[in-house]
């Protein structure tokens, strides 16, 4: 047993490091790209396309929900060795998309289009170019919806190289159309709404190419096996109602937003949400690499190692998410002057808020994927949708009673500290889940080493003016101090010694070498 941990202890480890090479080169031209599409097309039409492009990332949580519901099977028949029944879940997911993905088309096209046309804030010369955006917006949902399964068979399979290569791919793709979109004569937000479809296209060919080629179970073929469409439609199905509070939380804001306040604050929120993606890539890479070990534990009967992988993936994606977010919170202003050429009205608020709910949603995420292991999620998706739906409404309240655009974050990270709570309580229920000690070794740890991390930054910050030499100086001192923080108030005394002697063991290979 002790070698079967330690080697999923690598497996996880190397996982993790293909992503964060796939994440670092992401990030950097996800970031340019951002700059230049925010300086093509202005600040209204790109608030246009996050408010009414944001369908893509609405759908995608729905997307993202059958994704989990898919890997969860695949990997729980992997754990098993059940080939067979394999080729039956790809077949029959296949299926389910291809359903659920001309739903979503026919109400974009019907419902979705006379929203867009009679009750959004969208001035009158662009609504032409709008009604573009969502029809390719939609087709985008649809190609990415069908590559779901793709998808899922790859990090079931923990090919996370591969993962990272087409990541690496589709953003290059990406910068391709920025510079198409900076020649172009035509309609430029037009133009840039149908190259994100060509990607789309470009991307699910690859996919599907390479899991054919290598994996036996991804080769469709007809299957009509009623008991597995049941078992699979109804897990998606509870997993997309668990979603369903993001798709208000997300895209539902989006929209309070711009009829409270209009498209520049959502040129603004479409900035912060695109740094706070890019910043979590690095924690979801972690937990990405964590997902199918904790459903392989599940399925092997071994609970105590879930719920210790479970924990210690909470604890430390939260540290990770600190390391990475705490410079960018300090100096979230002057990082935006150096980033972008024009700068929307608070952006800088949206972005350290973003980040700080980001960080409070994702410490969650290693629960979540343990609960949905188990496949009885009737219980938690209830309790988890309620709770979390309450962001909508709570915000159109106070956007009602006239408070500033920034109290939608805070209601977000006091709903979701609701959330937190709930979960565990569901977890001691449905896993004999130990709470009390993940308040005692995540909770109180990540609550001690905030507080204490931020301390030496904050000084830089009130003693030096905003300039370069004080970015550089106040990143190297967060990363420092929240290194050591985490060394010192975050670990366990049998990981600081696990730490300790790694770092030593380097250290004199190095010394060795020369």
């Amino acid at each position: 047993m002790p070698q079967n941990i330690s080697t999923d202890n690598q497996r996880i480890a190397k996982n993790t490091l293909f992503l964060y090479f796939r994440t670092i080169l992401v990030m950097a031209i996800s970031l340019y790209t951002s700059r230049v599409v925010l300086a093509t097309l202005g600040v209204e039409d790109f608030g246009i396309y996050n408010v009414v492009g944001g369908v893509v990332a609405m759908f995608g949580m729905i997307s993202g929900a059958l994704s989990s519901a898919i890997s969860r099977f695949i990997t729980f028949e992997i754990g098993r060795g059940n080939v067979d029944k394999l080729k039956r879940i790809f077949s029959t997911s296949v299926n389910i998309q291809l359903g659920i993905a001309l739903v979503i088309i026919l109400l974009g096209e019907t419902v979705g289009l006379w929203f867009l046309n009679s009750q959004m804030n969208i001035p009158a010369d662009r609504m032409y170019a709008a009604n573009w955006v969502l029809h390719c917006s939609l087709l985008t949902f649809a190609i990415n919806l069908i590559s779901t399964p793709y998808n899922a068979a790859i990090i079931a399979h923990e090919r996370m190289s591969v993962f990272a290569y087409i990541s690496i791919l589709e953003v290059t793709l990406k910068l391709v159309v920025v510079y198409l979109l900076y020649i172009s004569l035509w309609d430029k937000l037009i133009i840039y709404s149908l190259l994100l479809v060509a990607v789309a296209v470009c991307i699910r060919l690859v996919y599907g190419i390479y899991c054919t080629r290598h994996f036996e179970e991804t080769k469709y073929t007809p299957v009509h096996d009623n008991q597995l469409v049941k078992e699979m439609s109804s897990f998606a199905g509870w997993s997309f109602l668990t979603n369903t509070a993001s798709l208000f939380n997300t895209q539902g804001i989006n929209i309070l937003i711009n009829l409270f306040f209009g498209v520049g604050v959502n040129a603004a929120r479409g900035i912060a949400i695109q740094v706070e993606h890019a910043l979590m890539q690095f924690v979801n890479n972690f937990t990405t690499a964590l997902t199918p070990q904790i459903t392989k534990s599940y399925a092997s009967g071994n609970i105590s190692a879930m719920n210790r992988l479970v924990i210690r993936g909470a604890k430390f994606s939260f540290f990770l998410s600190l390391l990475i977010c705490l410079p960018v919170i300090m100096e979230a202003d002057f990082i935006l002057e150096l980033w972008l050429t024009e700068v929307p009205k608070h952006t800088a608020d949206f972005v350290r808020l973003a980040i700080i709910a980001t960080m409070v949603d994702r410490l969650g995420n290693t629960g979540y994927t343990a609960c949905m292991a188990t496949g009885n999620i009737r219980k938690y998706v209830l309790w988890i949708t309620s709770v979390g739906c309450l962001v909508f409404p709570l915000t159109y309240l106070v956007y009602k009673m006239g408070a500033v655009v920034e109290t939608a974050y805070i209601i977000y990270i006091l709903v979701y500290i609701g959330v937190t709570s709930v979960r565990l309580w569901i977890m001691k229920g449905l896993l004999n889940f130990p709470v009390w000690e993940f308040v005692r070794e995540v909770v109180f740890k990540i609550l001690l080493v905030s507080a204490v991390s931020v301390v030496l930054p904050s000084v830089i910050l009130y003693l030096m003016p905003q300039s370069l030499m004080r970015l550089i100086i106040s990143v190297i001192i967060a990363l420092l101090s929240v290194s050591v923080c985490t060394y010192l108030f975050g670990l366990a005394k049998n990981e600081r010694n696990k730490l300790t002697a790694k770092m030593l063991y380097i250290i004199n290979h190095k010394l060795r070498k020369h």
